[in-house]
């Protein structure tokens, strides 16, 4: 590895395992912008040990219902907040592992495991490893081992983000998910930014354009991205605001899809209604929800991500093959940030 991605990495390194002791040390609103969970992983939180919660920094909700019996891995998953929701999600059957970099993180996470078992009624299949996001072979995770890969507010912390992209992409079996959270930014950041330690811990100077995000995953193979959640993030701290400038910042939840895309699979689909916690209708994205019962017309797009990925089994699918836009029914980032203001409540109550 490059010696400035082991320099960025040490410094996130020390921001997140030395600076930060809980998540009041934080200078921006991305930890409390997010919406609040969905009731059933708000019940799951409330059943994790206090040490797991006090050290979660992050900025979205990235744990989509639905995955009993699923292998998950979550990248950056610090304290193991995450990944303590999602043992839970996927049961005695599932497994989840969390992959990160920072030592004193990594203990919180281990260590909290058995008291979890103990709330859980039984030991979860889940396990954390040191390793880097960008180098998730070497971190031992193989290649097709996930059906999901979860991250919440990470991958902006990265030297090398192409490269993240590229070993989770590797690491998904044909059909799977990465359904993140992360820092975006209105338009490209200076890199004179990427020296300052805060701006780099708070994810701030590292956070990419959404245009630029796009080309990048596309490139790589991943279906056209969709965003779930997108709320504006205030920066708190005088310096840290002056320093940005007029650069306005989001905490967009993203789900990109490890599936070829084709018109051939544009045609009519029925949710089904089996997935608990959304048994009336499910949220694919902003722009297209799907009421149980009720059969609507896809492009070829969201036809081949409902129809060849995970979520197949809760849909009935009819294949019409007639030509559409792929991206007909998929709004873009960019478009979506200027009509989003202010933050969303976050807690669980």
């Amino acid at each position: 590895m490059a010696c400035s991605d082991n320099s960025a990495h040490n410094a996130v390194k020390d921001y997140y395992g030395k600076v930060l002791s809980s998540t009041s040390d934080l200078k921006t609103s991305a930890c409390s912008s997010r919406s609040a969970p969905h009731p059933l992983v708000c019940r799951i939180i409330k059943t994790i040990p206090s040490a797991v919660n006090d050290k979660f920094y992050g900025c979205g909700n990235p744990i989509p219902l639905g995955i009993e019996g699923k292998d998950v891995l979550d990248l950056g998953s610090g304290s193991g907040r995450d990944c303590y929701v999602a043992a839970a999600l996927v049961g005695p059957q599932g497994s989840v592992t969390g992959v990160d970099m920072t030592d004193e993180l990594l203990q919180t996470a281990r260590e909290n495991i058995d008291a979890f078992g103990k709330a859980l009624g039984y030991m979860p299949n889940l396990k954390f490893v040191t390793g880097y996001i960008e180098e998730l072979k070497a971190a031992g995770i193989s290649d097709s081992s996930a059906d999901i890969c979860i991250s919440n507010c990470v991958v902006n912390l990265s030297p090398n983000k192409p490269k993240v992209f590229t070993s989770v992409f590797n690491a998904l079996r044909t059909g799977g998910e990465l359904h993140f959270s992360d820092m975006y930014a209105d338009r490209p950041v200076p890199a004179s930014l990427l020296k300052h330690q805060s701006l780099h811990g708070e994810g701030l100077s590292g956070a990419l354009h959404t245009r630029e995000f796009e080309r990048i995953v596309t490139t790589i193979g991943f279906a056209q991205p969709r965003v779930l959640a997108i709320t504006q993030v205030d920066v708190y701290d005088p310096q840290l605001k002056e320093l940005v400038g007029d650069i306005k910042y989001y905490s967009i939840t993203y789900r990109l899809f490890k599936v070829r895309e084709s018109a051939e699979s544009a045609g009519y689909v029925t949710y089904l209604g089996t997935i608990a916690g959304h048994e009336d209708k499910y949220v694919l994205d902003v722009d297209n929800t799907f009421e149980k019962g009720v059969r609507v017309s896809v492009s070829g797009s969201t036809g081949s991500v409902l129809s060849d990925s995970w979520l197949a089994p809760f849909f009935n699918i009819e294949k019409s093959g007639s030509p559409q836009d792929k991206a007909a029914d998929i709004s873009s980032a960019e478009t979506l940030m200027k009509a989003t203001t202010g933050c969303s409540a976050n807690v669980c109550r």
